[in-house]
């Protein structure tokens, strides 16, 4: 059984994003229903950007009908010994270039010590 957990900033952009885009938390529950078939993804919508014995740090496309069959991209933390998946980002590709890589280091960061 797969465990799904947010970090607070997730919950925050969540919540931002989720006035503008109603569909959203349907459309989170499929993407968690994807990975828990397949921790990093199915096909070219997942990029994994980092890797190590800890954890996998993924990049994937979140379809979102709202948006009309545009995406947005989340950010997420795969635990292989736990079988926990940690949300750490969600953006609009429109309006948000790239992900916060400082917010993925400090949660690596935070990962390694404990």
């Amino acid at each position: 059984m797969s465990h799904f957990k947010r970090l607070p900033e997730f919950e925050k952009e969540f919540q931002k994003l989720q006035k503008r885009y109603r569909s959203l938390p349907d459309d989170l529950e499929k993407f968690q229903k994807i990975l828990e078939i397949d921790s990093t993804g199915v096909g070219k919508n997942f990029t994994i950007t980092y890797h190590s014995h800890k954890c996998k740090i993924v990049k994937g496309r979140l379809a979102c009908e709202s948006l009309r069959n545009r995406s947005m991209r989340v950010i997420y933390a795969y635990h292989d010994d736990t079988v926990d998946f940690v949300y750490i980002e969600l953006y609009f590709k429109g309006d948000k270039a790239n992900e916060d890589r400082e917010r993925v280091r400090q949660y690596l960061k935070n990962v390694e010590k404990n």
